[in-house]
């Protein structure tokens, strides 16, 4: 399996490495509730915590990607991991469900600041051809962390609380040293040959606001994310309202980690010579498709073969959206434009966990099911229709750069010659 990843440099796999750690711990969120539960805060209380955690990771990748070109990749990754960590310490001791919402704020706020400087120095460490590829492992990195992840989550939970606090602030902590330890500054000088820095970028997210390209990539990108998170808020509402047990979607949460865990880097090695948006929105029908199904599954059979199909898109598109995002951005940009991505990510999760939910049960299940198929079926082939432009855009920044000293001798030069 590695091969697929082969001739990718040290600091991607450091990153994998740390990554997997870092998913094993893993474990607050999806026993939050039960832990909140355990705590004595009531359904409505506990819909501010978690309303606070999903405001959390709206905030943190802006953040983040603007702190990683302002800060550094490193130091930004740093300050997230240990601010996450003591938020964790900070909410299992939170003596009221105000102090716990500010607890889960600032830990998802933290731990989401993390990802744009990691994929940022990422983007600074390998050249283009080779950027999907190291996107793929390091999210291959998460699947199997959280995989392992939620087997260790549950031991643990059946033996106290407490154990899942402290086993996920001590990943984060380990991450930390690793990144001191072995990461390196990537983030190109301000004003650096080839950083393609402008007067007028300053450091907010206008250079990113004024990207055409980008502003009509992202929301197409946000369309097929909001179709693939109904995954994780919409399939257990129709598996309860099959009759079916929980453990039913513990088990497709399984058959989900398994299938991308195995088949990621044996679809990353065919597809990476591909042409990535005819591959995204490839991925994108079938994740669409697959989520679609749900609406007419009703068994243990029909729910596999809808995870089954949807799986493949995941594994499909892996580490498409981020390395396109980086090969869009200038240099000393990526860390916000790695910011925007992340952000389309929240809001994308956000949304399915409150709009799919009110049409869900406001409208109907019906509804969900086919806006989720029209959705990502509309998004896929409009990203299709944006090829010409990336392309034209590749072509643009892979042209060479004049240097402006020639540049201003030729024209002396040229003044000089006879007319």
């Amino acid at each position: 399996m590695f091969t697929t990843f082969r001739g990718l440099p040290p600091t991607v796999w450091t990153l994998f490495a740390g990554t997997i750690v870092n998913r094993l711990g893993y474990l607050v969120t999806p026993f939050l509730v039960f832990f909140l539960a355990a705590q004595g805060v009531t359904g409505t209380q506990t819909s501010y915590v978690l309303g606070a955690l999903g405001a959390g990771n709206l905030i943190g990748p802006a953040v983040g990607g603007l702190l990683a070109d302002r800060l550094g990749r490193r130091r930004t990754m740093l300050v997230g991991l240990l601010g996450a960590a003591a938020a964790q310490g900070a909410l299992f001791v939170a003596p009221g469900v105000a102090t716990m919402a500010a607890a889960a704020l600032l830990l998802s706020a933290a731990g989401a600041s993390v990802s744009p400087a990691a994929f940022a120095l990422l983007a600074d460490s390998v050249d283009a051809e080779r950027r999907q590829r190291a996107y793929a492992l390091f999210g291959w990195g998460v699947n199997i962390g959280t995989a392992a992840g939620g087997v260790l989550g549950g031991f643990l939970a059946a033996h106290g609380y407490w154990l899942l606090f402290a086993v996920d602030a001590g990943t984060m902590l380990v991450y930390a040293v690793v990144v001191a330890l072995r990461i390196t500054e990537t983030r190109p000088p301000a004003g650096a040959r080839g950083s393609g820095t402008s007067a007028g970028d300053g450091v907010g997210y206008g250079v990113v606001l004024r990207d055409r390209l980008l502003m009509t990539l992202l929301p197409l990108s946000g369309i097929q994310l909001f179709v693939y998170s109904l995954t994780e808020v919409a399939l257990p509402l129709a598996i309860h309202d099959s009759g079916l047990s929980p453990a039913v979607y513990g088990a497709m949460a399984a058959v989900n980690a398994v299938l991308v865990v195995v088949i990621q880097p044996f679809a990353t090695a065919r597809l990476a010579g591909l042409p990535q948006l005819p591959v995204q929105s490839a991925g994108g029908v079938l994740i669409a498709v697959g989520v679609a199904l749900t609406g007419v599954a009703d068994s243990v059979a029909g729910y596999t073969v809808s995870v089954v199909v949807w799986s493949l898109g995941e594994a499909a598109v892996a580490g498409i959206g981020a390395a396109v995002v980086s090969n869009l951005a200038p240099a000393h940009a990526r860390g916000r434009y790695q910011g925007a991505f992340g952000w389309t990510w929240g809001v994308a999760r956000f949304s399915a966990l409150t709009l799919g939910v009110a049409v869900y049960t406001s409208l109907s299940p019906a509804a969900l099911w086919w806006s989720a198929l029209l959705g990502g079926l509309f998004a896929s082939g409009a990203t299709l229709a944006l090829i010409p432009r990336v392309r034209a855009r590749a072509a643009a920044d892979a042209a060479p750069t004049p240097d402006p000293h020639l540049t201003e001798v030729g024209e002396v030069v040229a003044a000089k010659l006879p007319t």
